[in-house]
């Protein structure tokens, strides 16, 4: 096959590590060590004058850094430089108008990780068909779950490698994801049908075929009850609690059992995401989505003192489904699975497209009888059919008569204009 039809990919695969008590905790060391070095980071960017801040002399500072100060010593050298580069990054995306500028980094605010820049120190082995191995600077050969070939001994090349790795704490535990650059076929443009979606919270995914994407709660009955007393239990004590005590080892333990079975409700709805967006991009050419402004939909309605707000705990309700359902994830999945299977995605207004009659093209107040059923109140049409249904086939009428926004294809998230430089970082 020739170059010409080959294109480099690069992703990351995710896997739980299998790690002891003390390997856990060399972990967490390092974990600290890594977001004391970026506040650090940030105190020297912030005192240094302007023609000061480059990256030799903060690669010199922190060098220095780490012989002052025995902490910093448990985090390797490429970890700490891979910290560096991060936060010259963060800068470089403030500056162009991807992303607000670094700040410092709290301790319970943050998400523990710890970088391995070099694939080649990881050394990787299969042991067998449910666990791998891997070499971690400092901490040593822990296993892994292997639940993804990956490529590794005869397997690996210049164009087919692990390129590094970086280990992530959550609920769960400690995970490892591993970066990888394959070499694959670039895919033909997908020949399929065009489709609209609509997402919703009764419906989640509603296509303009029909076609529905339904799932069931995310916990089962026992560990919804066992959430609901794990969080009863968490209130109590801590209603007992004096005021500037500190909290026990008892009331973080019961912290912890909360975040694990919130974590594994949303390791399930991630899973039923993935395997649902797969299954759209490989059946339809052409996905057409709403430019939905999610953050402005979850916004509280609490209001003002002077002006308190209406259905503050019903717009509170809604806002927690909204943010359970995680459309912006869902469109970020089909975004680049659609480019990945040659497909494109587009987005379109997301205005009165639930009360518009999709086949005359009136808005007529009360066609929307309930969350399910819309019936056309025209008298000329008198339409009748499923709501969700109706709001697909608005949007894909919207792509078809030309009124798409910027193309999503390849791209989760379409880029800010840039902005100018601000006068402190320049």
């Amino acid at each position: 096959m020739s170059e010409r039809g080959l294109e480099k990919r690069h992703f990351g695969h995710r896997a739980r590590l299998a790690l002891s008590p003390a390997e856990v905790l060399k972990t967490d060391d390092q974990a600290h060590a890594a977001r004391t070095m970026w506040n650090c980071l940030h105190a020297w960017w912030q005192m240094m004058p302007k023609d000061k801040r480059t990256l030799a002399n903060a690669d010199a500072a922190i060098r220095q850094a780490r012989m002052d100060i025995d902490f910093l010593a448990v985090l390797p050298a490429q970890a700490a430089q891979a910290v560096l580069k991060t936060y010259f990054q963060a800068w470089k995306n403030c500056w162009d108008g991807r992303a607000d500028a670094p700040n410092f980094k709290g301790r319970l605010r943050s998400v523990m990780s710890v970088d391995v820049p070099q694939g080649r120190d990881l050394n990787i082995v299969r042991v067998h068909r449910r666990w791998g191995m891997a070499s971690i600077p400092k901490v040593g050969r822990v296993r892994f779950r292997w639940t993804k070939d990956l490529p590794v001994g005869k397997h690996a090349g210049a164009e087919n490698r692990i390129t590094g790795a970086r280990l992530v704490k959550d609920a769960l535990g400690w995970h490892i994801t591993f970066r990888v650059q394959t070499l694959e076929t670039k895919p033909e443009p997908h020949t399929g049908p065009e489709v609209g979606i609509d997402v919703g919270i009764n419906v989640p995914i509603a296509l303009s075929d029909g076609e529905t994407y339904k799932h069931g709660e995310w916990l089962t009955a026992k560990e919804k009850a066992r959430l609901l007393h794990l969080e009863q239990c968490a209130a109590q004590r801590k209603q007992h609690r004096r005021p500037g005590e500190r909290t026990s080892r008892r009331l973080h333990r019961t912290y912890d059992q909360i975040a694990g079975l919130r974590a594994k409700a949303k390791r399930r709805a991630l899973d039923w995401q993935h395997r649902t967006t797969t299954a759209i991009a490989r059946q339809y050419g052409t996905v057409v989505v709403e430019a939905l402004a999610i953050t402005n939909m979850v916004k509280s309605a609490r209001g003002t003192v002077e002006e308190p707000g209406k259905n503050v705990a019903q717009k509170s309700g809604l806002n927690r489904s909204i943010s359970g359902e995680a459309w912006g994830r869902t469109v970020t999945m089909l975004a680049y699975k659609t480019a990945r299977h040659g497909g494109t995605l587009h987005k379109v207004p997301a205005p009165n497209t639930s009360r518009r009659c999709s086949t005359c093209g009136f808005i007529v107040p009360g066609s929307r009888e309930s969350q399910a059923v819309f019936v056309c109140k025209n008298p000329d049409c008198g339409w009748s059919g499923n709501a969700d249904h109706n709001a697909a086939r608005n949007i894909l009428h919207l792509y078809r008569t030309g009124l798409a926004l910027v193309p999503a294809a390849g791209r989760a998230v379409v880029r800010r204009a840039k902005r100018v430089k601000p006068a402190a970082a320049r």
